[in-house]
Formats: structure tokens, sequence, C-alpha cells
């Protein structure tokens, strides 16, 4: 019989630090994508935790951002204890923030089991999401493996990593079968090009990585000796600081020295106790102004607006007004297959083709002191 889990020892990391740079001009470096309320009247990241709240107490939900960050995070999640928010001293890719929160989680408890999740993903299918997060939580509490959510492509997207799903795995032994299918990991493939994405979708084995993992604490600190064992060191050290309440000094002190290095390059390419479980529900991670005009309703000549809009002759174009003040009507002739965004202080206009090229436009914005204060 499948026993019911203390939900006590569930912890979720919410990964907050990102610049969400190709949502430019509305996403800032102290207001990024992820603190903004695109679709709907909560940000992304609120969002991300109102999803986990039904399987994970507030007080064990941790945000990892930065110190730019911190106060607006603070400010949109008052009942979050105050710290269970973590500013990293400075950018040092996901595993240095992955090893982090493992640390936090293992001063807290060292037979935890934490789920590590962006902040700034879409997925409107919230029960199906839960049911799969619950099952992956039981799963990784079972036994010693790793589990990423693989989300099921509904195209062959050229700007996702996919991963090799192997053969179905059966429950752990006494457990019932999970609602959600599990398969083991073959292998992590890097952003493929359109040919070989077709290739993937239509054979049925591969699935979106979409940067969700499940792991215990000791599974977590065993890959990363192995593997990494640099970092592994360094999750000791911030265990102790955390048990001691002296993290805070030992980060600022030791942190701008880590390797920068992702936790899918650092770990999840090379550990052989992957396990994927089947994200079949609704998911987007909002990468650029192009996927937000998927969640919008167009009209007739596929124009999608968030804004007093009137056209003519006008396709396929996104116009997303945030104007605080002065919104004045915006009219389009002619234009087809354009991004338009106005803020206060900017205005951007792009080809939906080059819209990619927006974080380039924001490495200029900075370098030029005339603009540097809209990055």
């Amino acid at each position: 019989m499948k026993t019911k889990t203390d939900n006590s020892n569930r912890f979720v990391i919410i990964m907050a630090g990102g610049r969400g740079e190709r949502f430019w001009p509305v996403s800032r470096e102290k207001t990024p994508k992820q603190l903004l309320a695109l679709l709907g009247d909560r940000s992304f990241l609120q969002q991300a935790v109102d999803r986990v709240l039904p399987l994970v107490p507030l007080q064990n939900i941790l945000v990892i951002t930065n110190e730019v960050q911190a106060p607006e995070v603070r400010k949109q999640l008052p009942k979050l204890p105050k710290e269970n928010i973590i500013a990293e001293p400075c950018g040092r890719d996901t595993c240095a923030a992955v090893t982090l929160g493992a640390a936090i989680v293992g001063a807290r408890s060292t037979t935890g089991i934490m789920a590590v999740l962006p902040a700034d993903h879409l997925i409107p299918e919230e029960k199906k999401f839960q049911q799969v997060l619950n099952d992956a939580f039981d799963l990784a509490g079972h036994g010693q493996v790793i589990v990423t959510i693989g989300i099921k492509p509904t195209e062959p997207a050229t700007g996702y990593g996919y991963i090799h799903t192997g053969h179905e795995l059966p429950p752990p032994h006494g457990v019932r079968k999970y609602k959600t299918t599990f398969f083991k990991a073959e292998k992590f493939v890097e952003k493929p090009y359109h040919d070989k994405a077709v290739e993937y979708v239509n054979s049925g084995h591969y699935r979106w990585n979409a940067g969700m993992f499940i792991w215990s604490f000791v599974t977590i600190t065993e890959g990363l000796q192995k593997h990494q064992p640099e970092m592994e060191a360094a999750c000791h050290r911030w265990f102790d600081a955390a048990a001691k309440g002296k993290l805070e000094k030992v980060l600022a002190k030791e942190y701008p020295d880590l390797k920068k290095i992702s936790i899918d390059f650092a770990l999840m390419e090379h550990a052989h106790n992957v396990v994927v479980a089947d994200g079949s529900f609704e998911w987007d991670d909002l990468g650029s102004w192009n996927a937000l005009a998927r969640h919008l309703k167009p009209d007739a000549e596929g124009n999608c607006a968030v804004a007093d809009f009137i056209q003519v002759d006008a396709a396929r174009n996104l116009i997303f007004d945030a104007r605080t003040k002065n919104r004045t009507p915006i009219a389009v002739v002619g234009q087809r297959d354009s991004v338009l965004v106005l803020t206060d202080d900017a205005t951007l206009l792009a080809h939906k083709s080059q819209s990619q090229k927006i974080k380039e436009l924001v490495r200029r914005l900075a370098e030029d002191k005339k603009y540097a204060k809209l990055v």
C-alpha cells in the first residue's frame, strides 16, 4: 500500500534570479520577468508559489534570488518567512544555486526531499502539474533517484534541450502504481536543429527539459560528491554556516570564486540515476515576447494586443502597452509580424523573427551611459 507522505519533510526551492532580458523594456534588472504580471494579476513568481502550496508548507518554500531583486521578492511574498528569501551575492549559474538550496534544506532536515523549480514558467493546468510533482516527491523519497519532469513536446521546438527517455519504470517495491508515468533517462540532448527536433518529436521518446528537478538531500549531495566535489564541499560548509546562522557572511566570501556552471552540465548529463516524470500538462517557459502572444486572444488578422489598439491592414503583430500614465491609442497601418512594446520610459519595435536579439539590444543599452538606466 502507498503510505501518506508527511509533507513537513518536503521542500520547494524556487529559482528566481534571472534577468528576463528578452522581455525588455517591461522586464528590467530590478523587476525581471518573474516579478511581472504579464498574464493575469499575479506575477509568475507568485503563481509559482501558489502552485506548490497544496503540496508543501509555506515555511518550506525557499526562493533563491539576487541582492538587486530581493526587496521586490519580499514585497510580493509578504507571508513567506524572511529567512526563506535568499539573495545570492552574485550570479554563478544554476549549479551554485541548487547547491545553496540543498545546503539550507539539509540544515533544516537531512532527510528532506526537495523540488527545484523555475519562477517564470506558465502552467495553466495546475492540478495535473500538482499530481506529477506529488508523485515525483514520493518516488524521490523512496529511493536514491534524481527525478526530472520532462514535458511532452507539442512542436519541434529548437529553443529547448531534450531528454531521451528509455523504458517505463515500475513503482518501487510495495508502492501502488503512480498516476504519473516514469521513464529511465537515457541522455540529455542540447538544443537541436529543426530537422533533428522533428525526428525527436515524431519518435515519441523525447521530452523537453524544463529544468524541474526533485531529489532528496542525500541524493543531491552524493551526486555532487561524485561529479562536482568542489560544490559538494561548499554545500557542507554552507550547511554548517546555515545551522549556525552565519550563512550570509560565508556566501559573501566564497560565492564570487565559484565555478559558473549549470546543473545540467554539472550533474544531470553525467548521473546514471535520473528518472523522467512524464509531464503531460500544458506548459510554457515564456522565453520571449513571441511566446507571450500564444496566450493572448488574437483578432481576425492574428494581432494580439494588450492595449487600446486599432489597425488597418496589419497582421500577426503583438502590441503590449505597459504605460502607467499618459496612455494613448496605438494605431498601426500595414505592419506585419512585429512586436511593439511601450513603457513609460522606452518603446521597443522588433520583427518577430528577430526577437531573440533583444538580449543583444539590452547589452548595448547597458554599455551606453545615455541608456544604461533603462536596463
